[in-house]
């Protein structure tokens, strides 16, 4: 008998031997029938996995997050077999076909072209994989034997993949009925398991992610255990459609993309330049507030300064190439944390000088693949909300509880209230990707975990997910199309300090290292408008729309009390546009409507008399006539409160 955890705290003495299922069934036979895999001393294992130790198990289901990865990587190998079984004649080579967020996809290399029109025939053979009711069975082989195997096969990119694994690497199989793949698992027990399925499109996949080599065919899909969760999720689906930032910024001239100017590099138009020079404005005034000096340092930098940092060791694949002047290298910076502490260090510093806040909208550039960018979400130039706080060890607490504040000040403002703070640390079994300084980080680690709770966080811990040089606080902001989404971090740095060799004179006279606060509030400006435009679908606040007012004359014949509408506006500031077109005035509303104007003021004969503007909200309708100057005044009042 050995005897097992469960995740419930709960122990349960069973048979040496026994399989999860097994377990699972014993539990109950609703359980056993819901199962998807198992999780055993944190590792996730196929529900044929044998115990034959003490341990502690979690039988997963769909609800779970790796339950969902097993259901959808048995999915990804139907979706597979279906394919092999419609394109014999085909070529079809497989490459890869993972689980991902929402549902998996699978790679192929065919001269057959996919297209949207080949779905129904595919999802047809799918559903007779799953009636068949496949066992799906696991083995293993030596490398030697592996590689004949899918050589056999033809499966070329399959071979590529287990000449790439380690000496000593189990080489693991799964098979169900025709179809054998590589991989390491875990599945379900037979293709019966999955119930609802769809193929949702299809687009170019560059093997292994280099776009220098051969561009394959990835089909995209998802599978339910339940036909109504499959139509909730694609209902989810068409309404991410509809706030696809990158559609909406087209539709209301935000931004575009042009081959010429290069992948994810976008251009801000009007509208969205107006958009940003608000944010811009709007953090640094509240930073300008909190005692933050502005700097501006250049996007170019010496490579010397980024091996003096650490960052060349850590971070250079995810910089651009070296380029060489005369007798120096230089290198478009990734982050601008190393000139800030070069200005912190141009002068000596007294303990009474400190906290010294040093704030920039810095432009940083990062090496993203092609296939990565996307829209103003992920590019290759950005722009931070960047800042580093210097500070004595005394005034870390007080600092990280500014920043806090800061950051929910923020939220406030923009109506942000479904988030959650991660604690981000280092991976403990992956020390290449961090500074090696087991001491810091134990240090680091340590403080900041004390500090969070402290403040009273509520906050949760995720491995691997600190930055090289220290832990941070992360914010996950929950979208409206349901993914989290990083936007602001502030993290604890012991170690550039260091290798800068940071000092200030303490209060015994004697030289002392400063703390450094790595903090970006909103983070970059372009992840934080894509996040913006999606979360309002392009109806931005008042405050932050780039035209505030359209003014909507009747006939020309109102266009001087049109205008004398609009200068008192403009006294205040506000963004207005007079639509002096030859159209009606039932099309000039719905032409302001599609453009997410806030407020539409009709003008006419009974306004102009009454010194009033008959008043249309975006979001409300017809809200009838109201003077001129009470309308001016409570306009005025909206935009100064951020009103949202």
């Amino acid at each position: 008998m050995i005897s097992i955890e469960l995740k419930d705290g709960s122990k349960k003495e069973v048979e040496n031997g026994l399989s999860v299922l097994e377990i699972a069934r014993g539990i109950s036979e609703g359980l056993a029938r819901v199962a998807m895999a198992g999780k055993v001393d944190g590792e996730v294992v196929d529900l044929r996995h044998k115990l034959d130790k003490d341990c502690k198990l979690e039988i997963l289901t769909f609800d779970d997050e790796d339950g969902k990865k097993a259901y959808w990587h048995t999915t990804s190998h139907i979706m597979a077999q279906a394919i092999k079984r419609l394109h014999k004649n085909d070529n079809v080579q497989l490459a890869i076909g993972p689980a991902i967020e929402a549902g998996f996809y699978y790679d192929f290399d065919t001269e057959y072209r996919f297209s949207e029109e080949d779905f129904e025939k595919i999802e047809e053979e799918m559903k007779k994989i799953i009636k068949e009711d496949l066992p799906i069975e696991r083995f293993e082989l030596p490398r030697n034997e592996a590689i004949k195997l899918m050589k056999e096969a033809g499966e070329n990119y399959k071979v590529e993949l287990i000449e790439d694994l380690p000496e000593g690497e189990v080489i693991s199989f799964y098979k169900q009925g025709e179809f054998t793949d590589l991989c390491a698992g875990p599945h379900l027990m037979s293709t019966g398991k999955v119930k609802s399925v769809k193929l949702l499109s299809t687009s170019g996949a560059y093997w292994k992610g280099d776009e220098h080599n051969k561009m394959l065919q990835r089909i995209y899909a998802v599978s339910f255990p339940k036909a109504s969760l499959l139509e909730e999720h694609l209902a989810k689906l068409e309404e991410a459609k509809e706030r696809d930032h990158r559609k909406l910024g087209k539709d209301l001239e935000l931004f575009m993309t042009h081959k010429l100017v290069g992948s994810g590099l976008p251009m801000y138009l009007p509208n969205g330049a107006t958009v940003r020079r608000l944010l811009e404005r709007y953090i640094q005034d509240k930073e300008i507030k909190m005692g933050y000096k502005h700097v501006y340092t250049p996007s170019l930098a010496n490579v010397d300064l980024y091996k003096t940092s650490g960052h060349w060791d850590h971070y250079k694949e995810d910089m651009f190439p070296v380029m060489k002047m005369e007798n120096e290298e230089l290198v478009l910076r990734p982050m601008n944390c190393p000139h800030h502490m070069l200005i912190f260090k141009s002068k000596m510093r007294s303990y009474k000088d400190l906290p010294i806040r040093i704030g920039e909208l810095a432009h940083d550039f990062r090496y993203e693949d092609s296939g990565t960018v996307c829209g103003i979400e992920r590019v290759r130039e950005m722009c931070q909300n960047d800042a580093h706080l210097f500070v004595r060890p005394d005034q870390i607490k007080d600092e990280v509880a500014k920043v806090v504040k800061l950051i929910l000040d923020v939220y406030e403002d923009f109506g942000f209230k479904d988030y959650k703070f991660r604690l981000s640390l280092r991976d403990k079994n992956d020390k290449h990707k961090y500074f090696d300084d087991d001491q810091m980080w134990e240090n680091a680690e340590s403080e900041l975990r004390e500090i969070l709770t402290e403040l009273g966080l509520d906050f949760y811990e995720a491995e691997g997910e600190a930055a090289f040089y220290g832990p941070k606080l992360d914010v996950q902001l929950k979208s409206a199309i349901g993914h989290d989404v990083t936007v602001s971090t502030c993290q604890l740095d012991f170690l550039l300090p260091e290798r800068f060799e940071l000092e200030y004179i303490g209060e015994d006279g004697k030289e002392h290292r400063p703390v450094v606060i790595h903090r970006a509030i909103l983070g970059t400006f372009d992840r934080f408008m894509a996040f913006l435009i999606e979360e309002t679908k392009g109806a931005f606040p008042t405050w932050l729309a780039p035209t505030q007012v359209k003014i909507l004359p009747i006939s020309d014949k109102y266009l001087e009390y049109a205008n004398k509408v609009k200068e008192a506006l403009l006294e205040k500031d506000v963004r207005v546009e007079i639509d002096d077109r030859a159209e009606k005035i039932g099309y000039k509303i719905r032409e302001a409507q599609l453009q997410k104007v806030p407020y539409m003021l009709v003008v006419g004969e009974k306004e102009q008399e009454a010194g009033e503007v008959g008043v249309r909200n975006r979001k409300d309708g017809d809200m009838g006539a109201m003077k001129l100057a009470d309308f001016v005044n409570n306009i005025d009042e909206e935009i100064k409160t951020f009103a949202r």
